[in-house]
């Protein structure tokens, strides 16, 4: 009986600890697109001079807040790399939003290492302050931003995997027209999904 009890509680904490390894997956498109914030208070821009959302009206953007000690944003890396590859001259531009979760991810020559050794040559944004992971209320690593043409988020992902899902609304955006006037965006809304990957501590 006591083998049994034993090994039945080891079977538990293995099981445990399999789900808290297992990556999340979470997706959503806003009923009402929203206006996405401003890069805000960033310390340094790296493979790129810096970049306002205002600038990059008329493009499709995709925010992607990472840091380059999350596995689950290293997993994610290759997909985001081979979207700028394929889309970045119909118009795609790839904005790694670095928000470091330990102190030493503040340092600018690591993360230009980080670059060097992932292969990364979009541009990439240093938010060691935080300022433009709390003016996108975000909560996650890795978190997706799909803004379209307009300067409206329309589809976030938080945590690995959908990647076709996230491929085709790239494409879709892509094809999208130029429209709207600004004065029709709302703000952004402040609402997080219950869910979680790797959340702040801070």
């Amino acid at each position: 009986m006591k083998t049994f009890i034993k090994t039945m509680f080891a079977t538990a904490l293995l099981s445990s600890a399999v789900a808290q390894a297992s990556p999340f997956s979470f997706l959503s498109a806003p009923s009402t697109p929203q206006v996405a914030p401003e890069f805000t208070g960033i310390e340094k821009w790296l493979n790129s001079e810096p970049l306002s959302m205002q600038k990059l009206r008329g493009k499709v953007v995709l925010v992607d807040f990472w840091t380059y000690t999350c596995i689950n944003c290293v997993r994610t890396l290759p997909y985001v790399k081979n979207w700028y590859d394929k889309y970045k001259d119909q118009g795609l531009v790839v904005v790694g939003v670095h928000t470091p979760e330990y102190r030493f991810e503040r340092s600018t020559e690591k993360v230009t290492t980080a670059l060097k050794r992932f292969d990364i040559r979009y541009p990439v944004a240093q938010d060691n302050d935080y300022a433009t992971w709390n003016a996108y209320n975000n909560r996650y690593w890795p978190a997706m931003y799909l803004v379209d043409k307009q300067g409206r988020i329309v589809y976030t992902h938080f945590g690995e995997g959908n990647y076709a899902e996230t491929e085709a609304k790239i494409r879709s955006l892509l094809a999208q027209p130029e429209s709207p006037s600004e004065s029709q965006l709302k703000p952004q809304p402040k609402s997080q999904p219950q869910s979680q990957l790797k959340t702040q501590t801070k």
